[in-house]
């Protein structure tokens, strides 16, 4: 099987081109090619493939083997691939997820995509909850859906707040039955946050678009933030932007292809 690895922000995936290849069981195959020790090393499988509703496909299956139904660093990225690799030459074009029709504007330097422009759609934001998850401990966060379930918790400090613990215990917590991705934010100012995310099915990860777009419509609700944020993340800088005439988000960021391979499956 030919694979390309490619990453945003240091969120990475192993990429199959399905219009060419076949994949019999994306669930095994995610965590085969996951692996860092005996696989390619990866976050998770993104699989792009055609769609009778979008120019384009993308099917995302985390490290562990479960379905994901969008991923924000993992969607630049396949913007990336298709245009680099001349499957298409539109600069603007829609990838259907299981999240919905995404729209996706690349932005070209000496000819190929530095970065991606992706409308995210409308956040869903909940209201403050406060959750039991150690013995005699509780946390309050922000229930934000972006397509894909998340619990934005803020913070003082990302480096001293408890993530390697509270994250596992958080994204498996009975209140969330699809388990939930955690986002640990500090508010700098009103123009700029910090982020760490425990990603549901792959743990802490360098980056999360949809995270950092979670984050900023929790911010923006409870008053925390401008409809322009930098979200900083332990893999670079995110710019995300709401633009509320239309109630949606817009994430901008950078997407790099690492390398090719070939690979056999067994």
């Amino acid at each position: 099987m030919r694979f390309t690895k490619m990453e945003g922000l240091g969120n990475d995936y192993v990429y199959v081109n399905c219009f060419r290849e076949k994949v019999y069981d994306p669930e095994i195959l995610a965590r085969l090619v996951s692996d860092r020790h005996r696989g390619i090393g990866g976050d998770g499988l993104i699989l792009i493939g055609p769609s009778a509703r979008a120019d384009f496909n993308m099917d995302i299956y985390n490290a562990d083997g479960s379905r994901a139904e969008m991923c924000g660093n993992g969607i630049r990225c396949l913007g990336k691939y298709v245009y680099d690799h001349g499957m298409t030459e539109k600069t603007e074009f829609t990838v259907e997820t299981q999240a919905g029709i995404k729209r996706l504007r690349c932005i070209l330097q000496d000819g190929r995509v530095a970065a991606v422009c992706v409308d995210m759609g409308r956040p869903d934001i909940g209201a403050a909850v406060e959750m039991a998850v150690l013995p005699d401990e509780t946390v309050d966060f922000v229930r934000v859906s972006m397509g894909n379930p998340h619990a934005v918790v803020w913070v003082d400090d990302i480096y001293v707040c408890q993530m390697e613990t509270l994250g596992p215990e958080m994204e498996v917590h009975p209140m969330f039955p699809n388990r939930t991705n955690v986002e640990f934010v500090q508010i700098v100012d009103e123009d700029h946050m910090r982020m760490r995310v425990w990603e549901r099915g792959s743990g802490e990860t360098f980056a999360c678009g949809t995270g950092a777009c979670a984050a900023v419509a929790a911010g923006i609700a409870a008053g925390r933030t401008r409809d322009s944020v930098k979200v900083s993340l332990l893999g670079g800088t995110l710019d995300i932007d709401y633009d509320r005439q239309n109630e949606t988000m817009y994430m901008t960021g950078p997407a790099r292809e690492v390398f090719e391979g070939w690979t056999d499956i067994y």
